[in-house]
């Protein structure tokens, strides 16, 4: 028998992650790599797994597992944030409240901005020249 899992989405500009939390020794995976080898940047591991220390939940007493894709190494760490916030809501509606005071549960909902006619960028302007 397959065991109960919950699961997250989280997006942030082109990333998108899905998280799966289950009950299990504690092992992290993103991408099928160990969470530590994935997030190699100094805070970002911290700053993705934050709901689970923000709760007060024992890391050892999940199996999360997460798969990214697109967007950079910032979009991504805040994606698997937001889904594992929600997540965790999911597996227990009482820190629903908890989460969303310490602002995991908040969609950046910050993109690209398009590019306009007559521009080099979004706001870039060719440099003037009068002569």
């Amino acid at each position: 028998m397959a065991k109960q899992y919950y699961e997250g989405v989280g997006r942030r500009k082109e990333a998108i992650a899905r998280v799966r939390i289950m009950e299990g020794e504690g092992n992290f995976t993103v991408n099928e790599k160990p969470a530590q080898a994935y997030f190699t940047r100094l805070g970002d591991y911290d700053a993705a797994f934050a709901p689970l220390t923000v709760t007060n939940e024992d890391q050892k007493k999940f199996d999360i597992s997460v798969v990214v894709s697109g967007g950079g190494v910032t979009g991504q760490k805040d994606a698997v944030q937001l889904g594992l916030a929600r997540a965790l809501a999911k597996w227990n509606p009482d820190l629903h409240a908890l989460i969303r005071r310490n602002g995991f549960l908040t969609r950046d909902a910050r993109i690209k901005e398009r590019k306009k006619p007559g521009l080099k960028r979004a706001r870039k302007a060719p440099t003037y020249t009068k002569r």
